[in-house]
């Protein structure tokens, strides 16, 4: 449903729902004299109101290169924005124009949560509403996938839906990594344990025609340019499972924001150290992206998930790039007085795991005409746990989170998550640079918004110092990989043509 606002009225306030389940998407026309939203991108961008070819932001295609995520409200399009967790819009018209203030406030402090001995979770509760926030969303006409690791989210999604008795319903699926972080095994025998279906999907080194088509559609179709590291899986998976065109897709994202993304070991050290040492910015204009130094200059924000080209790169072939090292030194200096646990929850939930790793699950379920099904960002789940007390989602001491999720996992299904560890979701961006070097350079070198003889330079740069051993090298592969996925998107994308 689109929604529109002209400048012959007052006023009004555009936010989401508390967890960002689902985002409100404007377009705020040049002129100020119209504005349209909608919970929906694609029928955002596809509304014959919206001019096409839509124009590239500067400031989004610098913040992909360099930070690898825009930061909401903003976009990698000019007139488009984004309304999510904590955002506000402010519309109003002023002297016949319409104006847009926006706003943001963190709506999950710890310091806001219920005191001890005023809560205690119930767990059978817990698991009726994780299941009634999936079924609800459901459209029982079409197939239905949950996305599915060892990990503490996807299992607990299984466990509310096999309570539920929706075994019959709904197929796991798992990605199968290289090595030692391959989680499909044990995805596979705990899918068994609970009556569950389950597939299994496969990496793809060398790129058949087959696959390049299905790369291909997906540039064509997705709403927003991404460059998470598994991007390219996507499109593979539905060329593995036709199935997953037009289905529910299960994701098991959405809940870091409330029940807190603790400091790891490194953030403890590295957080208030890089207060200092991001002053060595001004060497972000002379320093090559692969530098070990690279990383020394990020603001204390950036340290929450963002990493990426240095400004003197991204300058040599993208002369409209603005160096986006001041607007994380805001958002760090706002927060600058706030604990390290909400700092980074605040910082990596709004926006990196919201636009880039679950815009990843929503860019390919709207690639696909999939159902995208969030069921931990449902807005009554939310805030059920933003009321919980810390001692049952984190431990301040451990590091660990999500405490009562572990719990529930290992009296039910006999699931230790504390033995498991960290296993995560790997792919191998850079084997797949090596391996489709030929067809992804043509793909860089066939796109308009690079400045051709800078863009040259640096990935020749990259592609030796790729072939090489160390940090380097595999930041130069994640580098080039990340200039293909933007150079593909707007060599095909169909709301750029």
């Amino acid at each position: 449903m689109i929604n529109h606002y002209t400048s012959i009225q007052s006023g009004m306030v555009l936010q989401s729902d508390l967890a960002g389940e689902f985002p409100v998407y404007i377009y705020w026309a040049n002129d100020k004299q119209s504005l349209l939203y909608s919970k929906s991108i694609t029928e955002l961008l596809n509304d014959s109101r919206v001019p096409k070819p839509l124009k590239v932001s500067s400031e989004g295609i610098s913040f992909l290169l360099q930070s690898g995520v825009v930061p909401p409200p903003k976009t990698a399009y000019e007139d488009i924005y984004i309304v999510s967790i904590g955002d506000t819009a402010v519309v109003k018209t002023f002297n016949g124009n319409i104006e847009v203030e926006f706003k943001h406030q963190f709506p999950f402090m710890n310091a806001n949560r219920l005191k001890p001995d005023e809560m205690t979770p119930d767990e059978d509760f817990i698991l009726e509403m994780l299941a009634e926030s999936t079924i609800s969303r459901i459209d029982e006409s079409r197939s239905s996938f949950l996305f599915h690791s060892a990990g503490k989210d996807s299992n607990t999604l299984a466990l509310a839906l096999a309570e539920a008795g929706w075994q019959d319903k709904v197929t796991l699926i798992t990605h199968k990594s290289k090595g030692v972080a391959d989680e499909s095994e044990i995805s596979a025998k705990i899918a068994q344990q609970l009556g569950f279906k389950h597939q299994v999907l496969h990496e793809v080194d060398q790129l058949q025609n087959e696959h390049k088509l299905a790369i291909e559609s997906y540039f064509v179709q997705a709403p927003f340019p991404l460059t998470d590291n598994v991007t390219l899986a996507y499109p593979l998976y539905s060329q593995q499972i036709p199935e997953l065109i037009g289905a529910n897709i299960i994701d098991g994202g959405g809940n870091d924001s409330y029940m807190v993304t603790p400091p790891n070991a490194r953030d403890l050290k590295v957080l208030p150290l890089s207060k200092w040492t991001q002053y060595l910015s001004f060497m972000r204009n002379f320093t090559k992206s692969e530098s070990l130094l690279n990383p020394l200059m990020r603001s204390p924000a950036e340290w929450c998930g963002m990493s990426g080209l240095t400004y003197a790169d991204a300058k040599k072939f993208y002369p409209r790039v603005v160096n986006v090292y001041l607007h994380w030194k805001e958002e760090s200096a706002l927060r600058n007085d706030w604990g390290l646990f909400d700092f980074k929850t605040s910082i990596l939930t709004s926006v990196t795991a919201s636009e880039l790793h679950i815009r990843k699950a929503r860019n390919f379920a709207d690639s696909v005409s999939a159902n995208m099904v969030l069921p931990f960002a449902n807005e009554w789940l939310a805030s059920y746990f933003s009321n919980i007390q810390e001692q049952y989602l984190f431990d301040r001491k451990t590091l660990k989170n999500k405490l009562i999720l572990r719990k529930i996992l290992k009296d039910r299904i006999d699931l230790d998550s504390d033995a498991l560890g960290k296993m995560g979701f790997t792919y191998d961006t850079r084997g797949l640079v090596l391996q489709n070097w030929d067809w992804m350079n043509s793909e860089i070198l066939g796109c308009t918004l690079w400045d051709q003889p800078g863009l040259v330079n640096v990935i020749l740069r990259m592609k030796k110092r790729m072939s090489g051993h160390g940090w380097g090298a595999g930041a130069a592969g994640r580098f080039l990989y990340r200039i293909y996925l933007i150079s593909a998107w707007h060599n095909h994308n169909m709301f750029l043509k």
